[in-house]
């Protein structure tokens, strides 16, 4: 396996993948009149495309600290892309900017060759909180976002019946979250984010509450959506593991100030299992490059401890 350079444009798409690339409807059994026909689109323009980005803000006792340092990256439509690096990095940050909910202190971040300024309906970041409203129902829930966009109140119903049926929770579309398993909870998240149609999925460790049996049955899950609905992902995560299961290509982030260290393109053929000994042996080649990063910031902890 071999690693890119961190301004190096991603390969072509995998032979089998299904992407968003050419695709006409991708979200097959959907009722007709709710269909969402992607467009085929210009493989040369990347679908988020950050350019030199930075940030930068100052702590309660005045200093100034550099949280992001000078990242460029460019994410291809239809692709998976994975993040990962030691805590306190900048990975969920990255995904705030992206989001629209921070600003960088320099560069741009642009979607689809349009800088982004603000948040918008064309990405949306599911939090490892979730955010569910535990006063309304699962279907009360998916149904959410859709009437911030103001859909019509039948669109809104096929789409509700849509997505339930395709996290596998049609059953449950009257219960209250709180009777619910985790497993479950995430999966209404899922698709209430699916429901507002979002061009890229922003996705922050959401699986690192769950047990194991349950992560690997939701990777098969989301890989099935992904390939369904051929969406855009950057999916953060803290397990190397997951990030090769999971991802077309990883980033590998360096300790504070974050920077993109490398890129390891994952070539492996779909669908993948945590278990196998190709996603293993990828990972510990990834893994090792982590380490030099976690013992950094391990020993940046130890000297502000010292300087106290």
């Amino acid at each position: 396996m071999s690693t890119s350079p961190q301004n190096a444009y991603p390969s072509p798409v995998p032979a089998g993948h299904v992407g968003a690339v050419g695709r006409g409807s991708v979200l097959r059994g959907k009722p007709a009149s709710s269909v969402t026909i992607l467009p085929v689109r210009d493989v040369s323009i990347p679908k988020v495309s950050l350019e030199g980005i930075s940030l930068s803000y100052r702590t309660t006792s005045k200093a100034q600290l550099v949280a992001l340092d000078n990242i460029s990256l460019q994410v291809r439509p239809g692709e998976f892309l994975c993040v990962v690096g030691p805590s306190g990095c900048g990975k969920s940050t990255l995904l705030h900017l992206i989001a629209g909910l921070y600003q960088q202190t320099a560069g741009q971040v642009f979607v689809d060759g349009k800088a982004v300024n603000g948040p918008g309906t064309d990405r949306i970041l599911i939090f490892q909180e979730l955010g569910l409203f535990p006063w309304l129902t699962v279907a009360q829930n998916v149904e959410f976002g859709m009437k911030m966009k103001n859909i019509p109140k039948a669109e809104r119903k096929e789409k509700i019946q849509y997505y339930l049926r395709l996290v596998h929770l049609s059953k449950f579309r009257d219960s209250y979250t709180h009777q619910l398993s985790g497993g479950m909870r995430q999966r209404v998240a899922l698709a209430r984010a699916l429901a507002t149609e979002p061009d890229v999925l922003l996705m922050d460790e959401p699986f690192a509450a769950l047990d194991a049996q349950t992560r690997d049955l939701l990777h098969d899950e989301l890989e099935r959506i992904w390939a369904e609905t051929g969406r855009t992902i950057i999916f953060v995560t803290h397990n190397v593991r997951e990030a090769v299961r999971l991802g077309d290509r990883v980033v590998l982030m360096t300790f504070r100030p974050g920077r993109v260290k490398q890129e390891f393109p994952i070539s492996l053929p779909r669908p993948r299992h945590i278990e196998e000994v190709d996603v293993a042996r990828t990972a510990k080649e990834i893994l090792g490059c982590l380490r030099e990063e976690i013992n950094k910031s391990i020993e940046a902890e130890y000297a502000d401890e010292k300087s106290r």
